[in-house]
């Protein structure tokens, strides 16, 4: 039995008025696991919602940059660019508060310094380990025993999926990053919800998945994917050439990469766009968790305190914009 025949006229009531709503006003709600608590995005502001050592939920409000907002991110491949900023410099400044909230420590500000600090060098991190480290292996490791520059590209790419999911699989093994991604399942579950139509009630979110097909996990992946393609339209430079490349093309495949991800979830009941997105839907598996009700609740009041602010108007039970 699917859930819309489990309803009562009450309860159908309430999601026929939210669809409604949700057709008057189009957009796609998401956001971040942050520590304790979650982030969420809406069209003109960001709410943080985390929970405290006491066990009450702190939640903070705050108005979105024009850049994020501005006509560019309407622009096909320079949204790309801009999402990724956005999500890298927001997702950074959410966790430094998150941390800040769940130490019961005073949130003093976070200085710029401090955060684009932080920022770079995950950025450079992830660029070492995820694409120069691929690249330095199969040139020395593999090169030397083939001659085909598709093959080489080939093999790099399957390296760098490798060494991602290895990455995922270790820190899913670390305690506080379980609890994080428990609160990523609990932002998937309460916008499936939103996005069905449905309640924001714990009684029916508990009921939806905890993946979603705009999922950060699902866009790395395709990130990955693609760029195996574009490295291979390049062939087999000299090695600081194909590092530059590594490093200079990824906005490039970035945007792609979002475009594919964004299509994927406009079209995901198609049977071929859906076996496309399998592959991502699948990995988020690994990054994701079943949340309690605590983390429920959190994820929950984030949405609706960004969906509240967007409407401008209180948000209950019966009305979700």
């Amino acid at each position: 039995m699917t859930l819309n025949e489990g309803l009562s006229q009450n309860d159908k009531g309430k999601a026929t008025k939210t669809l409604g709503a949700m057709k008057e006003k189009p957009f796609y709600y998401g956001g971040q696991a942050v520590i304790e608590g979650v982030m969420m995005r809406g069209r003109e502001n960001v709410a943080i919602s985390v929970r405290r050592p006491d066990g009450e939920i702190d939640t903070t409000s705050q108005p979105l940059a024009n850049i994020y907002r501005g006509r560019l991110r309407n622009w096909p491949f320079i949204r790309g660019i801009i999402v990724l900023i956005e999500t890298l410099a927001l997702g950074t400044k959410a966790l430094f508060h998150s941390a800040q909230v769940a130490a019961a420590e005073e949130d003093e500000g976070i200085s710029p310094t401090l955060l684009w600090g932080s920022m770079a060098l995950a950025v450079a991190f992830a660029v070492v380990l995820f694409f120069v480290l691929p690249l330095l292996l199969t040139r020395y490791l593999v090169d030397p025993y083939i001659t085909s520059a598709l093959l080489s590209n080939i093999i790099e790419g399957i390296l760098r999926i490798a060494i991602f999911i290895a990455y995922l699989k270790v820190i899913s093994l670390i305690p506080d990053m379980k609890r994080v991604f428990a609160y990523h399942g609990a932002e998937h579950k309460v916008v499936n919800t939103y996005e069905a139509g449905m309640p924001l009630e714990l009684e029916y979110v508990k009921n939806y998945s905890t993946s979603n097909a705009r999922c950060g996990t699902s866009f790395l992946l395709a990130v990955l994917v693609i760029s195996i393609i574009v490295f291979a339209l390049l062939g087999r430079p000299p090695l600081w050439l194909s590092i530059l490349s590594r490093v200079v093309l990824i906005p490039v495949i970035a945007a792609i990469g979002y475009e594919f991800v964004r299509f994927g979830a406009a079209h995901s009941q198609n049977w071929l766009v859906r076996g496309l997105l399998t592959p991502g839907l699948k990995l988020q598996t690994m990054t994701t968790g079943e949340p309690t009700d605590s983390q429920l609740e959190t994820a929950l009041t984030a949405l609706k305190k960004v969906i509240e602010t967007d409407s401008s108007q209180p948000l209950d039970s019966n009305n979700q914009a």
